[in-house]
């Protein structure tokens, strides 16, 4: 192969001069390493409430699928955070995770890149245990910032589909297993 030409997965992959300004960045540039399987289990089962930083009212939102799965299909307390909204799901959404009445255990993020940074600072204010990015989100400045403060970090993974997975409700390849039951999984306590 000469020095010009490029292997299947190179061919694939969007060139860095392609990227959008402010988007995240592409697998080849992340160097952090985030918890393992076995960790991620362990702090969703340790958790007992959730703030959804960057709800939406708007059903083909993920935050919307997300927040309808964690309320409907967990035994977390689900606080919605939005400065731009009152309520969703028939719930109140608070404008700030200063404002919420408890401190959350995991604070879900659904908000642009450049915001990441400063999520993790209030996070770390509002007394966090996890900071938890979802899918398409990676920002390793808010990381940094997270695990200095001691705050567990999840980024690029869907707390939804985690909780599925662990609890029955996936395949460890992400698909239905097919399994019918009227029994609702919940986490143990």
């Amino acid at each position: 192969m000469s020095g010009t030409e490029t292997t299947g997965a190179d061919a694939c992959a969007l060139p860095v001069a392609c990227a959008l300004p402010g988007a995240a960045p592409q697998q080849s540039d992340r160097a952090w390493t985030g918890p393992s399987q076995p960790q991620r289990f362990g702090i969703l089962r340790r958790a007992k409430s959730v703030a959804i930083v960057g709800a939406s009212n708007n059903p083909a939102r993920a935050s919307y699928f997300v927040a309808t799965y964690l309320l409907s299909s967990t035994a977390y307390d689900v606080y919605l955070v939005n400065p731009r909204e009152s309520e969703i799901l028939g719930r109140p959404v608070y404008a700030s995770l200063a404002d919420l009445p408890v401190v959350p255990d995991i604070v879900d993020v659904f908000r642009r890149h450049d915001d990441l940074p400063g999520v993790a600072e209030e996070a770390i204010e509002a007394g966090a245990q996890t900071l938890w990015l979802q899918l398409g989100s990676w920002n390793e400045d808010a990381a940094a910032i997270a695990e200095r403060a001691g705050l567990s970090v999840v980024m690029d993974r869907c707390i939804k589909i985690e909780h599925a997975r662990f609890h029955g409700g996936l395949h460890l390849a992400g698909f239905d297993t097919g399994v019918i039951s009227s029994r609702r999984q919940l986490l143990a306590r």
